[in-house]
Parts: structure tokens; sequence; C-alpha cells
């Protein structure tokens, strides 16, 4: 009988011990999986944190930047020089 109770409670240990070993495994694996990532795309998340940073700055003033001279989205169409004389109607 004492034997059977022992045999019990090693189980019950061994259980307990199981599911903490698992949940260990379980974090140090979500750990890894995340410094992957980090690594893998490291220069895209920095891009991405830089501009979550800048949109989130209340003093961020994007006219403020001072890059080269910008072409326009659609600029105006150059005038076309024409080479011919225009006839005139009388």
């Amino acid at each position: 009988m004492k034997q059977c109770i022992n045999s019990e409670r090693e189980r019950e240990k061994e259980g307990t011990m199981g599911a903490i070993t698992g949940a260990v495994i379980a974090v140090v694996g979500v750990i890894l999986g995340w410094i992957t990532i980090e690594i893998a795309c490291k220069p895209c998340l920095e891009q991405g944190r830089q501009a979550i940073d800048r949109n989130l700055n209340p003093d961020y003033d994007p006219d403020d930047e001072d890059n080269a001279v910008r072409a326009p989205l659609n600029p105006a169409p150059a005038p076309v020089a024409s080479t011919t004389a225009a006839k005139t109607v009388s």
C-alpha cells in the first residue's frame, strides 16, 4: 500500500515537471524565433520603426526636411515651339 502511494506521488511530480519543462521549451522557442526574425529582417524593421517614430513625433514637420529639390508629380507640359509660320485668314 505504501509503495502505491509513493508511486502516485512520483507520477504527480513527473506530471508537474513535464508541464514546467514544456512551458520552458515553448518560451525559449518563442524567444529564439523572435531573435531570428529580428536578425533576418533587420533593414526592413529599422526603416519601419523610423517611419513610425517620425509619424508619432508631434514636432516632426515633413516640410522642414532639407532634401534636394523635388520634381513635381505632374509637371506642366513644356510649350511646343512651332517652326512653321501660321497662315492668316482674311
